[in-house]
């Protein structure tokens, strides 16, 4: 069964993505179908652009198959757990890379992998229900399909802060951070992208949506508090803002995660700020298979997504206690 529905129709490839039980999460199949797809439409002379769109209502994508994973991780197949990283991984590639235009559509949640299959290409179209994040913290994981690459070269301290904290922002604030390109009102995304669909040029269809909602992030403090690339530091300075809910805010959410994924991602993060896109894939894939056969992936997992108590028990329990070399190691780079 393909959980993709493909057509060509005036110069446009569609790819829908039609597994809405599980959120259009991503599993090795889909991966694979679509590489397999845009391949092809690469060197179709009649097709012009790729639109890419969700059958679900309630998300654009999800994520990955976290759960398969873990099983594969768990009974020690690192050969899966490997080829659906490098796979999913060459995917985003491919988005990034792709010679034509490259359109997503995105109203509902688009997390972890769903952000692999957009946020790379050319333009990414938000309403006021698209929910961006990136939660990999809080399942021992990394943020990875690239966003070691984009991340940190989002507003000061943004990446950084989603990265650790997994806060979710809406389709306005995806905008004003650089993550989306044009946002569109619910109400109008159906007839807006029939006419993406039709080949109506883009800046016809989006010349009318030029305004947007403002946001409510408050880029200045995550700016103050996020700059560092010091796990222990940046927790420092929330805990020691008295009065302001939103640091102690972050600081639970930053506190739900797993340690050893805090360190990790944010040496992750600071590395692919000095590196282009091709290298972080690198790092990446060499981290997935080493972060996957840790204790607080395959608890984090099963605490979120398998029984969802939402009550995982990570090892080490504390930022203070995590093993620098076991940082390094994950990473594959010097951390200190």
């Amino acid at each position: 069964m393909s959980f993709l529905r493909t057509s060509v129709v005036n110069g446009v490839g569609e790819i829908v993505l039609d597994r809405p039980a599980a959120l259009n999460a991503l599993d090795q199949t889909m991966i694979d179908d679509m590489h397999r797809t845009l391949e092809d439409w690469a060197d179709d002379d009649s097709i012009e652009s790729v639109l890419v769109t969700s059958a679900s209502d309630r998300a654009f994508c999800a994520g990955g198959d976290i759960r398969a994973i873990r099983e594969h991780a768990v009974a020690g197949d690192r050969r899966a757990v490997g080829h659906y990283f490098m796979s999913e991984y060459r995917l985003d590639q491919l988005v990034a890379n792709y010679p034509k235009a490259y359109i997503s559509v995105i109203d509902g949640a688009a997390m972890g992998g769903g952000l692999g299959i957009s946020v790379h290409g050319e333009v990414r179209i938000v309403t006021e229900r698209a929910l961006i994040a990136m939660p990999e913290t809080a399942i021992g994981f990394f943020p990875d399909i690239g966003s070691t690459y984009f991340l940190p070269r989002l507003p000061d301290g943004v990446g950084m802060w989603l990265g650790l904290t997994g806060s979710r922002i809406r389709g306005a604030d995806a905008v004003e951070v650089g993550m989306a390109t044009h946002f569109v009102a619910s109400e109008y995304i159906e007839s807006v992208t029939e006419q993406l669909r039709s080949g109506t040029p883009l800046v016809e269809v989006l010349g009318d949506f030029r305004d947007r909602p403002g946001t409510g992030l408050p880029l200045r403090k995550i700016g103050e508090y996020f700059a560092d690339t010091n796990v222990s530091a940046i927790v420092g300075g929330l805990r020691g803002a008295v009065g302001d809910d939103w640091a102690a805010a972050a600081v639970d959410q930053i506190e739900k995660a797993s340690p050893t994924s805090l360190w990790v991602t944010a040496a992750m993060l600071e590395a692919g700020a000095r590196s282009v896109l091709d290298d972080c894939f690198d790092r990446e894939l060499h981290a997935a298979e080493e972060i996957t056969a840790t204790h607080d992936f395959a608890e984090g997992v099963r605490a979120v997504l398998v029984d969802k108590d939402r009550n995982p028990a990570f090892d080490p329990s504390s930022i203070d206690d995590v093993d620098p070399e076991v940082v390094a190691r994950i990473v594959g780079v010097a951390t200190a």
